[in-house]
């Protein structure tokens, strides 16, 4: 087992390679060992050069709604109306802490998502 950390996008295609070889492998076996250590280096090499940005609050709020198969009627009591849902998931208006709150219990996003500033529509 020759392990070292991966600097090059070549070394991490090698890695990906050597990690299919090794990904069935038994568990309390050397392979297995290999394993564990080559997806923490890939891991880290993808948190480096491939790492994906958490979405603003209102694109999170949309994933969400998707996943969970809501329309924007649903959100008319955590927005507090209609319209205010539209304004809120167009950017034309901010969302408030009560806002906040009720998305954090509804739609169980997390409040560091929901907090972060986003430019509103012009």
């Amino acid at each position: 087992m020759d392990i070292k950390p991966i600097r090059s996008e070549k070394e991490y295609r090698q890695t990906l390679s050597r990690m299919e070889l090794l990904f069935d492998s038994a568990v309390g076996t050397t392979e297995s060992d290999e394993a564990n250590i080559l997806a923490l280096l890939i891991d880290d090499y993808e948190q480096k050069h491939y790492s994906i940005e958490a979405p603003d609050p209102i694109e999170a709020i949309k994933i969400r709604m998707e996943e969970m198969g809501l329309k924007q009627k649903d959100l008319v009591q955590v927005f507090g109306g209609k319209s205010r849902v539209s304004e809120i998931l167009h950017k034309k208006r901010k969302l408030t802490l009560e806002m906040i709150r009720n998305l954090i219990e509804k739609l169980d996003l997390s409040a560091d998502t929901l907090v972060k500033d986003y430019p509103l529509a012009d």
